[in-house]
């Protein structure tokens, strides 16, 4: 008899764990796949409050906390680099400006960068693109493909965690004053109460209910170069001009609605929602995306499961008229999908008032998980 049971061993679900067993809670935590194989490995790695909204930016400056703590216990190749939004023209160079005013109003460390030293520090930036930067230099990078495999290795050794990998859940039922959780090998979990963060099995447990949730699929496509020279360092999250002029936090400064009034609708940037951003790998590898495709959750196939070459090239051509990296040749493309809600927040839903689906984070999961679940633990059993 479990506490709680966890469906989904993704970001959101593993700290959802986390923050429960460090409360003293007896944990089942169920995994489709052998170890997380969807949205939480197949993403830059980037913790950056700094890209969100005011509500979102407070659970990621949690977040930046969470995972400094957990470091001092397990390595989970998180580094300190900082996030950098490079102004390419004068509008972005003006949001820049603004969203620095927003941060210092709110105590959250920000510095503007000067052309000059934003090409000192960023080694191949070229000087007929940037007019400036912003950097944050409390946020984390960290590898993704890495990070959740140690978090749920050290939270079964040593916090006692209850792991069922490749483990598919047909159903979940409220027996009264327990909840039996079935899989699809006959496994039978009971527990007081269960969270679902998985889409895929949420999708398959309650189909009327996702049907009816207004999720929708983004579809990312992103890239990884082969190693470059031990000479060449490229450090933390590096954001550009097209990030300043999609990301929420950009959104509440003065001049973002005028400035987005005026951008032409028919571009190649808008039709495959392109911002550049890179991002150097442990092994001096760079990783460089990305783009947006959507999609009605219910229609999720409509996506397809084919990397447009098209769109690859594109963000190339745009890469190379940002940063001259020593080599552009790609060791690996790959695309990620993730659910999240139209309006911005998360999708959550009780169901027999002790199942609790918590889901569609979209692009926020690895930097506003271990926050909000920490609170939704907190919430849920009143702690």
């Amino acid at each position: 008899m479990f506490d709680l049971t966890i469906i989904g061993g993704g970001v959101l679900g593993a700290f959802h764990a986390y923050h429960a067993l460090n409360s003293g809670l007896k944990v089942a935590l169920v995994e489709k796949g052998n170890r997380p194989q969807g949205a939480t490995i197949r993403n830059f790695g980037q913790v950056i409050p700094s890209g969100m909204n005011a509500r979102w930016q407070s659970y990621g400056r949690e977040s930046l906390a969470i995972y400094n703590d957990i470091m001092g216990k397990i390595d989970l190749t998180v580094r300190k680099q900082g996030t950098v939004y490079l102004a390419s023209d004068a509008e972005e160079m003006q949001l820049i400006e603004e969203l620095h005013s927003i941060n210092v109003s709110r105590g959250y460390t920000a510095d503007l960068v000067s052309k000059q030293n934003c090409l000192k520090k960023y080694s191949g930036l070229r000087a007929d693109y940037i007019e400036g930067g912003l950097f944050f230099p409390e946020e984390l990078t960290v590898e993704p493909r890495v990070m959740i495999y140690r978090l749920l290795d050290y939270m079964v050794n040593e916090l006692s965690l209850t792991y069922y990998p490749s483990t598919t859940v047909i159903a979940c039922e409220n027996n009264g004053s327990v909840i039996t959780t079935t899989s699809a090998c006959g496994k039978n979990l009971k527990s007081d109460k269960v969270i679902l963060c998985n889409g895929s099995e949420f999708k398959t447990l309650y189909p009327s209910v996702f049907n009816k949730s207004g999720m929708e699929i983004s579809k990312l496509q992103m890239m990884q170069t082969k190693p470059q020279p031990k000479s060449y360092h490229l450090p933390g999250s590096i954001l550009t001009g097209g990030s300043i002029r999609r990301y929420e936090a950009f959104q509440e400064c003065p001049s973002y609605g005028p400035i987005k009034r005026k951008e032409a609708n028919d571009t190649l940037e808008k039709k495959w929602g392109v911002h550049i951003l890179f991002k150097q790998a442990m092994d001096g590898s760079v990783i460089i995306g990305d783009s947006h495709q959507y999609a009605d959750a219910r229609n999720s196939e409509e996506l397809g499961f084919d990397l447009d070459m098209d769109i690859d090239q594109f963000m190339l051509q745009k890469a190379k008229e940002i940063i001259n990296l020593p080599t552009y040749k790609i060791a690996y493309r790959w695309y990620g999908t993730y659910a999240q809600c139209k309006n911005g927040e998360l999708y959550k839903k009780t169901i027999d008032e002790n199942i609790h689906i918590v889901t569609g984070i979209g692009g926020k999961g690895m930097t506003g998980s271990p926050a909000y679940a920490k609170e939704n633990i907190e919430k849920l059993f009143n702690l």
